[in-house]
């Protein structure tokens, strides 16, 4: 019996959140990219301390849902696996793509700030880098940097990138720390700031309020 796997082009809707309006008063629009086995009206949670007026957080949705186990009742997401991954990638730069249009978010007066948590990492700084998006700041929080990247991809970037992670985050060990660390620093030389903070793999919602 021979198998044959195709490739076809279809088109999807897909959803994202939003916390506050966007306003005359908003100073900084965020992108914030969650991490593996969240939905992006849930991860907004972690920025309602920020002051509502002049920040307006824009989540976008990974699009391959599951249910978490292990009572499989409650929905989560990914954004990509080793799985076709070149593919999957370019699924989620088109779909950033249609945020960014139908936002407008090149086109406002605003400070944007890109971020990722955790597997949001990856996507976040990969859309930067294809898309070269400028932003004022780029925060890299508790995540892995794409293997592919290069100083060079960056080198259009003129604003901050801060990497910020738990010393005490289960999925990292010393030697993991010291290599993604290298990788940034390797990246983004001296517009580099990194933070680490005592505490696990969680979102840290203090460094996220002394970010803006």
């Amino acid at each position: 019996m021979n198998s044959t796997e195709k490739e076809i082009s279809y088109t999807i809707s897909n959803t994202y959140s939003t916390l506050n309006e966007l306003s005359s008063r908003t100073k900084n629009i965020w992108f914030v990219c969650h991490g593996m086995g969240y939905l992006s009206r849930y991860f907004l949670k972690y920025f309602k301390t920020l002051n509502a007026e002049e920040n307006y957080i824009i989540a976008p949705q990974a699009q391959s849902k599951y249910y978490i186990a292990p009572k499989l009742k409650h929905v989560g997401a990914s954004w990509l696996t080793k799985e076709n991954t070149i593919a999957e990638t370019e699924n989620v730069m088109h779909y950033f793509d249609a945020i960014f249009e139908h936002e407008q978010l090149l086109k406002h007066n605003k400070t944007l700030i890109l971020f990722g948590y955790s597997q949001g990492v990856s996507v976040v700084m990969r859309y930067m880098a294809k898309r070269q998006i400028q932003c004022s700041q780029l925060i890299l929080h508790s995540g892995g940097i794409p293997k592919e990247l290069s100083s060079q991809d960056f080198n259009f970037f003129t604003g901050k990138t801060s990497l910020i992670y738990g010393t005490n985050d289960e999925y990292l060990n010393e030697s993991r720390i010291e290599l993604e660390l290298q990788k940034a620093r390797d990246l983004f030389k001296t517009n580099l700031n990194i933070i680490p903070f005592e505490g696990v793999h969680e979102v840290n919602v203090s460094l996220i309020n002394r970010s803006v």
